[in-house]
């Protein structure tokens, strides 16, 4: 009997953790990202206009050293996040619990080898924007299978799979030649921000609640 209960106990303290850390990884990498991306970053990608790029590496070399430190940093929360979410997610199905972790982990990568390339100006605005959109395809394809294992997990509000899924079909105009109003994309980046933050919180305030194993086996090989 003691052994039964010591051997649950410990997923389920496993479990907790995995949410905690998913949570207050992902509220850290957001801070970071926005940091990177609209302050350090705003004026060294510029599509169209490689020689201000060289320029503005050559005069302020720091800001893109500190670029990439930040995306090293979010790599590491979104390992951190990929392997969270595994624990959080293997009750439901265990091998899209991995590739979801494993696409989350492509994202932060591709970024993090985009700006080391501008880093050590080994590509042009071109190359970067083009390494940027490949990291784009993992974090939509991530965001959505995420999406999809939530709405049938059985243990996680499906309104969070929802949202999700909605916010990573968003992210198809990043790969539609079409320009868009910046208030539109403003809007796509704020739809993504509160699918993921809604789940993370709720990973927060529920992480006590979570399962061992899943109500119901949506595959039959969780």
């Amino acid at each position: 009997m003691g052994r039964q209960i010591s051997n649950s106990f410990a997923p389920a303290t496993s479990a907790k953790t995995a949410a905690m850390g998913v949570g207050i990884a992902f509220l850290i990498s957001v801070f970071i990202v926005t940091l990177v991306d609209d302050v350090l970053l705003a004026n060294f990608v510029v599509p169209g206009d490689t020689s201000a790029l060289a320029h503005d590496i050559e005069a302020s070399p720091k800001m893109l050293v500190f670029a990439s430190i930040g995306y090293l940093a979010v790599l590491i929360l979104d390992s951190i996040i990929g392997l969270g979410l595994y624990v959080v997610l293997k009750p439901a199905n265990r091998r899209l619990a991995a590739l979801i972790g494993a696409l989350r982990l492509l994202y932060a990568g591709a970024l993090m080898i985009g700006v080391f390339a501008l880093l050590f100006q080994m590509i042009d605005v071109y190359d970067y924007a083009a390494i940027k959109d490949v990291g784009y395809i993992f974090f939509a394809s991530h965001i959505f299978l995420l999406g999809y294992v939530i709405f049938v997990s059985g243990y996680i509000p499906r309104l969070f799979g929802v949202l999700l899924i909605i916010a990573s079909l968003t992210y198809a105009v990043f790969f539609i030649d079409i320009q868009l109003p910046e208030y539109a994309l403003v809007l796509i980046m704020v739809t993504m921000a509160v699918a993921e933050g809604a789940l993370f919180i709720w990973l927060l305030k529920k992480r006590n609640s979570l399962p061992v194993t899943c109500p119901r086996d949506i595959t039959g090989t969780a």
